[in-house]
């Protein structure tokens, strides 16, 4: 478990755990301006046979969750622990993160001028009770139909390759896009800070106190 930079010591409020090695998601949540640690979550990540891309981001997002939960020191005392996970889905089928330039041009070949879905599941389990609130939020995004240059200069500038679609909608890779639908702004990136705002305020985290 790491702790995260310049933050504050924690007083009077539930330890909070973002149960992700992704420094997408580390970097949203310091948007928040609360204290935080992070732990990466070591859970089989392969989607169950069946199982639709809305399913497996929750289940995902409960067990990173659950997985940290498990490593915690006994009388750790109330700790609340965010697990999430995000599954692209293009034609019915799941999208994973690349990996290669290879792969990512025949991912962004095969999606322009196409819409691809992005479900951004989110996990909230509090040790006090127990109890998980768990929320599936989907992007819609829409791709321009750009020719294969175009895709081939923007992989070799960004170099997206750990991202699920092969664009990074934050960075340069929002020239990709013709138009995003979405609830919640910063889903797409990884963490969606608005449904977890609100479950932190459910769960009696003095969310707005704590930038006193």
């Amino acid at each position: 478990m790491q702790d995260s930079p310049s933050q504050a010591p924690r007083t009077g409020r539930p330890a909070l755990i973002l149960a992700s090695g992704s420094r997408y998601r580390r970097e949203l949540l310091e948007r928040l301006r609360i204290p935080f640690d992070t732990a990466a979550p070591d859970i089989d990540e392969t989607p169950q046979p069946g199982e639709t891309p809305e399913a497996t981001a929750l289940r995902l997002a409960a067990a990173k969750a659950r997985a940290v939960t498990a490593g915690l020191p006994a009388g750790a005392g109330r700790t609340l622990v965010i697990g999430s996970d995000q599954v692209a889905t293009f034609d019915g089928h799941q999208i994973g993160k690349p990996g290669t330039h290879e792969r990512a041009l025949e991912q962004l070949q095969a999606m322009r001028g196409r819409e691809v879905s992005f479900h951004s599941a989110l996990s909230l389990l509090d040790t006090a009770t127990g109890q998980t609130d768990t929320v599936d939020v989907v992007t819609r995004v829409r791709f321009r139909d750009l020719p294969d240059a175009a895709l081939d200069a923007y992989l070799r500038a960004e170099t997206p390759y750990d991202c699920a679609g092969s664009a990074k909608s934050e960075g340069l890779g929002i020239a990709l896009l013709e138009a995003i639908e979405s609830d919640d702004p910063t889903a797409l990136i990884g963490l969606p800070l608005i449904a977890l705002t609100r479950m932190l305020l459910a769960a009696g985290y003095p969310l707005l106190e704590a930038q006193a």
